[in-house]
């Protein structure tokens, strides 16, 4: 089947299968950056944008896609890069396996939130799973990222 949607700000048509999962595809158009960890939408690995808003990509069938506006990391690679600096700045960058759908998750926040709260962040948060760090070093760099005090 075909899809037409716009990734990273390009116009696309997707091939995929029937019952394909958007996850799946990404990665197969070279979009390394959307990574599967939990195979049960509970990981937050996967997150990208669509139509703007985080969504694990590893729950939705491609063909929801169809006419959305998709953005992985790479569509927002200065962004990210920024926010990154910030992780490794804290100590909270270890292996980087999570990093992209969490980076993704964070800049969402940024744009959706305002003035949040600790416990707005670790609400937003809830989902994006690292296996290497404390979390306190995530939260410091996010904290230092939307400007909220500690």
């Amino acid at each position: 089947m075909q899809i037409e949607c716009v990734i990273n700000d390009q116009k696309t048509v997707l091939e995929a299968n029937a019952g394909e999962l958007l996850a799946d595809t990404l990665r197969a158009r070279g979009l390394l950056s959307v990574r599967k960890g939990c195979d049960t939408a509970c990981c937050g690995l996967c997150t990208v944008w669509i139509d703007g808003k985080p969504t694990l990509s590893c729950a939705v069938p491609v063909f929801r896609a169809q006419g959305k506006h998709i953005t992985t990391i790479e569509g927002v690679s200065e962004e990210a890069a920024a926010f990154a600096r910030l992780l490794a700045a804290e100590g909270a960058e270890q292996c980087g396996f999570c990093s992209p759908g969490f980076i993704m998750t964070v800049l969402a926040m940024k744009r959706e939130l305002k003035n949040p709260t600790e416990a707005d962040i670790v609400h937003y948060l809830t989902g994006n799973l690292c296996r290497c760090t404390g979390y306190m070093g995530q939260m410091r760099a996010v904290k230092k990222y939307l400007g909220v005090a500690s």
